[in-house]
């Protein structure tokens, strides 16, 4: 990427709206501004103060184009640490695009994908996790994905992972030290101590990584499958938490015949829902209804939730209830979800699968009259979340390649722990050491290659 262009971009889409962004950033921001924009009679208008808005209007040679504000935003106090210009128009997708060829031909040039926030991070203003909490805000799809993505925007992690670098780079020192200056050195004296801190290191780590798995289901939502026999209530079910008739629902057995996948937001969670095909004996469906729940089956081995949905109506069958559920890994979480008990006049159905299912919360439910919904939801924020997420003393990682440098910084962690306990010389630990804090710098954007960098920002959105 060459810096020394001043690039351009659309801020917001190129369709009708109230109001249209285009922004600007780099050393010729204000040269390339002070060309087209002017008064309504084309007197020049001084742009000399930063963080204020400017009135005017946008020529093209005589041209007028547009009235619009104009906020100059100069260095370093901008997002890209660059002079930075944003003109705000009106919302027309012609006049917006007359705009942006018009600073083109006055020396601006199109903005890649993501340009600005990498310029933000090469220019030091973010570091490499920041820059990808950008995009995780941009694309949160619940309360707690953005309270998250925000959380790692102000430097969470950054501070979490100069803290344990630090302590590697400390003993890293102390053993460099003992080497150079053995008689006023000693490492077997604070034996015990280097173990215990590269113990902590691996600890905060594992802390980090354990909370990646929630991170992931905070970011990209659980994969919840709905299951049960032909009629059971299913499509019900997810009509009953979208709150619309998505999915159609018959007397008839069997309508449901394809995956119907919809996503829903629980009080800051996002469950990604998949209606399946009722589950019965194959002698009893069709041949279509076999590809069904054939397609059923194996969407239950790739969810994170299994709702195990039961007409509470029928009589129980022990049969069957054992086969559906041995269908569930061991460990994969599940609720049973006894449906329709707007039409029971007991429950004592409840004890039947009490006794039968012991490893799953059982939830009495109606989705005609709504019974037993604030239970479900309790259930599903208890089974992944402890039912409740605390962003002020947890990190929850949720990229790949961050937690792809954790762990191979936990790995080199440990072969120290390996060497230490075989007696190994320590001057043989810093190779080890050397490799997790390289792993940690990648975290945050330190010694990384340019190609993985263009890799990175190449998935954001033009114009931020």
């Amino acid at each position: 990427m060459n810096q020394e262009k001043t690039i351009c971009a659309f801020s917001t889409s190129l369709s009708p709206q109230s109001v249209g962004i285009i922004r600007i950033s780099g050393d010729n921001a204000l040269q390339i501004i002070s060309k087209v924009f002017f008064t309504k009679n084309k007197k020049t208008i001084p742009l000399n103060e930063s963080h204020k808005v400017y009135y005017g209007f946008i020529f093209d040679g005589d041209a007028m184009i547009d009235e619009v504000l104009v906020i100059t935003m100069l260095k370093p106090k901008s997002y890209t640490k660059e002079d930075v210009v944003e003109i705000h128009s009106h919302g027309s997708p012609y006049a917006m695009q007359w705009i942006f060829s018009t600073l083109i031909k006055n020396g601006a040039f199109p903005a890649e994908p993501g340009e600005f926030t990498k310029r933000a991070f090469l220019n030091g203003r973010i570091d490499l996790s920041e820059a990808e909490a950008v995009m995780d805000i941009i694309n949160s799809k619940n309360k707690y994905a953005n309270i998250s993505a925000i959380s790692q925007l102000t430097g969470s992690i950054n501070e979490k992972i100069l803290q344990i670098r630090k302590t590697i780079l400390s003993e890293m020192a102390f053993i460099e030290a003992c080497l150079d200056d053995p008689e006023h050195m000693s490492f077997e004296e604070k034996r015990m101590l280097f173990l215990e801190n590269i113990n902590s290191c691996i600890k905060e780590i594992d802390l980090l990584l354990k909370n990646s798995k929630e991170g992931k289901l905070i970011k990209e939502g659980i994969n919840t499958v709905i299951i049960g026999k032909p009629n059971s209530g299913k499509s019900s079910l997810l009509n009953f938490l979208l709150k619309e008739e998505r999915a159609i629902v018959s007397n008839i057995e069997g309508t449901t015949r394809d995956v119907i996948r919809e996503t829903i937001n629980i009080e800051g969670i996002s469950l990604n829902i998949i209606d399946t095909a009722g589950l019965r004996e194959n002698k009893n469906a069709d041949e279509i209804e076999i590809i069904g729940m054939k397609k059923t089956k194996e969407e239950i081995k790739s969810a994170d939730l299994v709702l195990l949905l039961f007409d509470s109506a029928i009589p129980f069958d022990e049969n069957f209830n054992k086969n559906i559920f041995s269908l569930i890994e061991k460990n994969k979480p599940s609720i049973i979800i006894l449906n329709k008990q707007d039409l029971l006049k007991n429950n004592d159905i409840f004890s039947l699968y009490k006794n039968s299912f012991v490893s799953s919360p059982i939830i009495l439910f109606s989705t005609k009259t709504g019974f037993g919904e604030r239970e479900l939801k309790d259930t599903i924020k208890n089974l992944f979340f402890n039912n409740k997420i605390n962003f002020n003393t947890e990190i929850f990682i949720s990229n790949e390649r961050q937690i792809k440098n954790l762990e191979d910084a936990k790995a080199s962690l440990k072969k120290v722990i390996i060497s230490f306990n075989e007696n190994i010389p320590e001057d043989f630990f810093t190779v080890d050491l050397k490799n997790a804090y390289t792993f940690l710098s990648h975290i945050i954007g330190e010694e990384i290659n340019d190609d993985l960098i263009n890799e990175i920002f190449k998935n954001f959105c033009i114009g931020k």
